[in-house]
């Protein structure tokens, strides 16, 4: 039992010693990870500093393996300068559909406030002539008709300023521009995503769009820049560059037909022609058709608000029946008119038949510029642009064949786009 005990004490009282073997591993002294950037939009400056490629983004570790470094960007291709200017343009466009969004959303307001303010004045005019006619003589009667008359002349003069701008249709012009300006910018991150050889005809061809849709959808209202409201004649709408395009497929193609046969060809004009015969005539004989209903509207209600200010003007007279007419039932009929043009947005309703016109052009123009070009290998790959003629216009593939079909056979059309 002694024996025992001491051996227990001088276990308890002996240090214990004990050693941790740890298994070897690799080492990574040689792997050179690049330092990534916070935000995204400073890849770019990254990328200059270390001049990284697609063939940079894998770095060779110690045991012979390669580790992929994922830098959270879209596959980066071509020169650093090239995409650094695309990634540029791309934030301008950004700039660009929140601008006009905003200024969009403005000019909707002045429509509607302006709509309310110059209803408001014509009808108290109205019934301040109303008024001035039961109020016998006096400093009630002129005080009445002298009020009612100088509302007439400021309905006139507000009226005139909108008939003028078409605020409708400014918020309409507003609207296509953030909706195209954001196509833009959907473009620009498919090319950056898969073009292989960016160059700097991809910038150029970027900023070609960008001043176009500044051309053809301009912010000022002054100096001339603002598009005619009433113009002598109606043409679609053109928001993008005017050149020979020259179209490259986004695709890696192993076939030889780069996706176009007889069948597609034949299908392509089919769809073409009825384009040119059905839709877009269309829409322009609409688009003419809203114009001329604008410009009667626009005419009428300053030139009622005018007549009621002369009849309430003349009211308490010795012909005093007939300017009360004039200065009550004028003023009712502008409130009508007016109500009609801005509070229908009949300028709006002109702007969306021209845009909708310009789409069908423009679709007419890539498919007529894929037929014109003789070597097959140069046009826009055709299982894909037949593929966009159908989202387009809103038919799936079938459905397109089939028009095209039907267009070669004659007879009664349909029209190509299902969406308007």
């Amino acid at each position: 039992m002694a024996t025992l005990q001491a051996s227990a004490n001088k276990l308890y009282h002996s240090p214990i010693k004990a050693t941790l073997h740890l298994p070897n591993r690799p080492q990574m002294s040689n792997v050179s990870l690049p330092k990534l950037p916070a935000r995204k939009n400073l890849i770019l400056e990254e990328l200059k500093k270390r001049s990284i490629t697609r063939d940079d983004c894998y770095t060779a570790t110690s045991n012979g393996r390669k580790l992929k470094l994922d830098i959270h960007d879209d596959k980066v291709s071509g020169s650093t300068e090239v995409v650094a200017e695309l990634y540029t343009i791309m934030e301008a466009v950004a700039d660009r559909v929140e601008m006009h969004t905003n200024i969009g959303e403005q000019r909707n307001n002045w429509n509607n406030l302006l709509l309310t303010s110059i209803n408001a004045i014509t009808i108290t005019a109205s019934t301040m002539a109303g008024l001035a006619a039961i109020a016998g003589s006096g400093a009630p009667l002129l005080a009445l008709k002298l009020s009612s008359t100088l509302l007439y002349s400021a309905a006139t003069t507000i009226m005139l300023i909108m008939n003028k701008i078409q605020p409708s249709q400014l918020a309409e012009e507003q609207r296509n521009a953030a909706r195209l300006f954001k196509q833009l910018h959907n473009e620009i991150e498919t090319t950056l995503a898969l073009q292989k050889n960016l160059t700097h005809a991809d910038v150029k061809d970027a900023m070609e769009k960008v001043f176009a849709l500044d051309q053809a959808y301009p912010l000022p209202l002054l100096n001339g820049v603002m598009l005619d409201k009433f113009p002598k004649s109606v043409s679609p709408a053109v928001w993008w560059p005017q050149h020979d395009k020259k179209h490259r497929s986004l695709t890696s193609r192993t076939d030889t037909n780069n996706g176009w046969s007889v069948a597609l060809e034949k299908e392509m004009k089919g769809v073409l022609g009825v384009l040119k015969r059905k839709d877009t005539v269309e829409y322009m004989r609409l688009s003419k058709l809203v114009l001329k209903v604008n410009k009667f509207l626009a005419i009428s209600g300053p030139l009622l608000t005018t007549i009621a200010a002369i009849g309430s003007a003349f009211i308490g007279s010795s012909s005093s029946p007939p300017f009360v007419v004039l200065g009550i039932v004028g003023g009712a009929l502008a409130s009508v008119v007016n109500t009609i043009e801005h509070g229908g947005q009949v300028g709006m309703v002109f702007e969306m038949y021209r845009s909708c016109a310009g789409s069908f052009q423009l679709l007419q123009e890539n498919i007529e510029s894929a037929l014109e070009e003789r070597e097959v290998g140069m046009r826009e790959n055709g299982e894909l642009l037949e593929m966009k003629v159908a989202l387009q216009l809103g038919r799936s593939l079938s459905d397109l064949r089939r028009l095209g079909d039907d267009s070669d056979r004659g007879g009664h059309e349909e029209f190509a786009s299902k969406l308007f």
